[in-house]
């Protein structure tokens, strides 16, 4: 490589990290409690019992939800993808920030109520918050997306240079007999190529999960609308079927997968007159992919279902990649180890470009008063 490309990828490599790396490491820090989100979570507390999950009414569930928050409704139901309970959130309106639902939680066996405290508040909630979008909604998610895109780059042009900032030195070889910066960099240029494939699979996992957004506005406006169209309610008809019934008939339908999320009529993921469903699959690829269905609200009747388009598929895939989380606790800690070592890689890029500075300063000084 020719020292003017050399140069061309230093100022490449310097100002995409200078741009990006405060939020990096704000994102590696707010991502290490996440990573343990599950065992940093509320203790369930769920009574022993025999029955099987799913075996109490989620309707009678419902009924006791909305009379403990009168004048509420229920916009989806969520059940846990490892523990047998269903969240059922109630709000003002059928298309209400999820940020105001109050969740009450209900174990599928029993039907009896757990207390547990609100996911939209405490520390495990601030930190999601500050990693997905920093309080901002959409418009800082897209931030976090662009300073992703840039955190890419600057891994990029970091493995490039690393050939010629170390083509002289053994693999692994930290200096110690010299200067505190040569010291850093060595051990900023080690952390950076041992991380490398950790960093590079997190961070663009993590440019593609800011797309989430537009991905449900994409599926919303066409297969959604598509599965609609497709899919007529019965003509006549104004009651609303029972979720029991739904839930039954979309089992039946569907056998072999496991219900995730249910949207009511009026809610952005359903239609005025069908009722949504997505489920996932069983092993730790498929349980990653929702398959959505649309049944009925009159008759709780599946009408529809279909897979979601590639991608939604690909915006799925990434989230476990992201936050190590489909491998259970060894893999996490894996996942923990390469977050902390990421976050010496950016603290000592920081270090390294701060402690230049001040050196060309006082070899500018120095030759002012030789002259």
């Amino acid at each position: 490589m020719t020292r003017r490309a050399v140069r061309a990828w230093v100022w490449v490599h310097r100002w995409s990290s200078l741009i990006c790396t405060l939020f990096a490491l704000l994102l590696c820090l707010t991502g290490l409690p996440l990573i343990f989100k599950d065992e940093l979570g509320p203790d369930l507390k769920l009574a022993a019992t025999t029955a099987v999950p799913g075996a109490a009414s989620v309707d009678a569930m419902i009924t006791q939800a909305v009379a403990a928050r009168p004048g509420e409704v229920v916009p989806y139901l969520f059940y846990d993808r490892d523990h047998p309970i269903l969240k059922v959130p109630t709000a003002a309106s059928m298309t209400a920030d999820p940020a105001t639902f109050h969740y009450q939680v209900f174990d599928t066996r029993t039907g009896e109520q757990i207390e547990v405290p609100q996911p939209n508040e405490g520390f495990l909630y601030v930190m999601t918050r500050l990693h997905l979008d920093l309080f901002a909604g959409v418009p800082g998610t897209l931030f976090l997306g662009f300073m992703g895109l840039l955190l890419v780059v600057a891994i990029v042009s970091g493995v490039v240079l690393y050939g010629p900032f170390t083509r002289r030195l053994a693999f692994g070889v930290v200096r110690t007999d010299g200067s505190r910066r040569r010291t850093w960099l060595d051990l900023h240029n080690l952390l950076g190529i041992v991380t490398l494939a950790w960093f590079g699979v997190v961070s663009f996992t993590g440019v593609i999960n800011t797309l989430a957004a537009p991905v449900e506005l994409a599926w919303q406006a066409n297969q959604l609308v598509e599965m609609a169209s497709q899919a007529k309610p019965a003509s006549g008809e104004s009651r609303h079927a029972s979720i029991d019934d739904v839930l039954r008939d979309v089992r039946t339908a569907v056998p072999g997968m496991n219900v995730m999320t249910v949207a009511f009529p009026g809610t952005p993921f359903a239609t005025p007159s069908h009722v949504a469903i997505f489920l996932t699959g069983n092993t730790p690829i498929t349980s990653r992919i929702l398959k959505p269905a649309l049944a009925d609200a009159s008759i709780g009747q599946v009408v529809s279902v279909r897979d979601m388009p590639w991608y939604a598929t690909a915006l799925f895939m990434s989230q476990p990649l992201h936050f190590g989380d489909y491998g259970g606790l060894p893999l996490k800690i894996i996942w923990a180890l390469f977050d902390v070592a990421t976050i010496v890689v950016l603290i000592s890029g920081l270090y390294l470009w701060g402690a230049k500075r001040p050196r060309r300063g006082a070899d500018a000084d120095a030759g002012r008063s030789a002259s």
